[in-house]
């Protein structure tokens, strides 16, 4: 863990610039990195929910399960049991499998189209995500910075682990805590993609 030297800040405008600063810190020692490898949206969409409360390790496996059904035309055309039964590695399968429902659901309004999606903007899609069952904050945020590829920051464990051993307060809500990270950076896909990872 590379320890950050500066001292809680007491101001907002010093927050932010404090914030900035842990991930210049970070980004100085670990350079460039990539998170989501994976390219296709949907795919991406599928694994922010099966690594949910579980490993990537078992998230890939339950994708692996999935084989040539990693289409949403598949996804919503399988029974629930056996849906369930293909993402059995991720933990908790019976309701990842009606969350996968649901989140296919929302993609059909889009015709199952990235580009209709992305041509939506980023708070109308966030709502929407947030309104599909079992989407929460952290996934919908994955969902837009990775599959959509929309600015939107990732807050997870480790970020509120970063922050709070480097004298940060961190917001309990994570909704204040995003939106924290959002003042302090400047909207970019690309940067809220390399500082999640």
């Amino acid at each position: 863990m590379i320890q950050h030297s500066q001292q809680q800040p007491t101001k907002p405008v010093d927050q932010l610039t404090f914030i900035q600063s842990i991930f210049d810190t970070l980004v100085q020692h670990y350079g460039d990195y990539i998170w989501w490898p994976n390219d296709n949206p949907y795919e991406i969409m599928l694994g922010s929910i099966l690594v949910q409360n579980t490993n990537w390790k078992n998230a890939d496996k339950a994708l692996s399960n999935l084989a040539e059904n990693k289409f949403p035309q598949h996804i919503a055309a399988m029974s629930l049991e056996e849906l369930a039964q293909s993402i059995r590695p991720s933990g908790y399968y019976n309701q990842k499998a009606i969350k996968l429902k649901s989140m296919t659901a929302w993609f059909k309004g889009y015709q199952y189209d990235i580009n209709k999606v992305r041509a939506q903007d980023k708070v109308t899609l966030r709502k929407e995500l947030l309104s599909v069952k079992g989407i929460g904050g952290e996934t919908a945020d994955v969902i837009l910075v990775y599959a959509i590829g929309k600015p939107s920051f990732v807050i997870d464990a480790y970020t509120r682990r970063i922050f709070e051993r480097n004298g940060l307060t961190v917001p309990k809500s994570y909704e204040r805590f995003h939106d924290l990270m959002e003042q302090a950076i400047p909207l970019d896909t690309a940067r809220y993609a390399l500082y999640h990872a």
